[in-house]
């Protein structure tokens, strides 16, 4: 959301959107020092809360270095030295995107060092999964470090961007799945709702893409409408859409909202 106008704030509190939860994301140009994520972390933690508030919708936030500036271990490390000054901040729900982009050997290195920050001060985990072929080799290695981690429990992590061909592995582990949902890449709404079809809606939740590239904040309430379209019923969209996230992110004793009146 730092990254979108307040008209988007607009939009998704008339679409009935409950909360915004943003991870720490690439900003579209790869940031030169710690300083640059000191402010980020700010940014996050401060700043876009009063933001959200002022359109009625709480503001809730992950904290990392992305995995697209992993490469730089000296950076990674510097960012990953800061994360803790940040925990306690009462908006922040655990690490994340963590990850891997490239599937390169730096970047299973900062894998592993924000996998043990989290174990360490007991945090939720989001994982971001590499894009195009290499998303399968990406996942295998993201989920096997994660379960040779044995202090993290798979209830509490989150692995993002799931396709056709990933989503049975990361359920089969345990995790929970998430659909990022892009107008023009990852998942559509009438592929993600293909994919609960096939392997139903246990541990699955979806996402809105909102970042500085193409993309809709309007995206999950989108996709209750293509499922309401294909005569799913109003208690399974409910589940997957509101009751399937407020489950995986109520692990986290700072997520608290309260559902306001809805017409009917």
């Amino acid at each position: 959301m730092v990254s979108r106008v307040t008209d988007d704030y607009v939009r998704m509190a008339t679409a009935g959107c409950q909360a915004i939860c943003e991870p720490a994301f690439w900003a579209g140009f790869d940031r030169s020092s710690v300083h640059g994520f000191y402010d980020y972390f700010c940014q996050l933690t401060e700043h876009e809360p009063k933001r959200a508030a002022k359109f009625g919708l709480p503001h809730f936030c992950w904290l990392c270095i992305n995995p697209k500036e992993s490469e730089d271990l000296k950076l990674a490390d510097d960012v990953l030295a800061i994360i803790p000054k940040f925990l306690n901040r009462p908006n922040v729900l655990g690490i994340g995107e963590i990850g891997l982009n490239k599937n390169s050997r730096n970047e299973m290195k900062v894998l592993e060092k924000h996998v043990d920050l989290a174990a360490k001060h007991d945090q939720l985990i989001l994982v971001h999964t590499p894009h195009l072929e290499d998303k399968l080799k990406g996942t295998r290695l993201i989920v096997d470090l994660i379960k040779s981690d044995k202090r993290i429990k798979p209830e509490r992590v989150i692995i993002d961007h799931v396709e056709e061909h990933t989503v049975k592995l990361v359920l089969d582990t345990g995790m929970w799945a998430g659909m990022t949902l892009y107008p023009e890449s990852k998942c559509s709404p009438a592929r993600a709702i293909d994919m609960v079809e096939v392997y139903g809606d246990q541990r699955i939740w979806m996402n809105s893409a909102c970042d500085w590239g193409v993309s809709d904040p309007l995206a999950v309430p989108k996709t209750a409408l293509e499922m309401q379209r294909r005569g799913h019923s109003a208690a399974a969209i409910d589940k997957l859409i509101y009751q399937n996230p407020l489950k995986f992110l109520s692990q986290c004793p700072k997520f608290k909202i309260q559902r306001p009146w809805q017409p009917t």
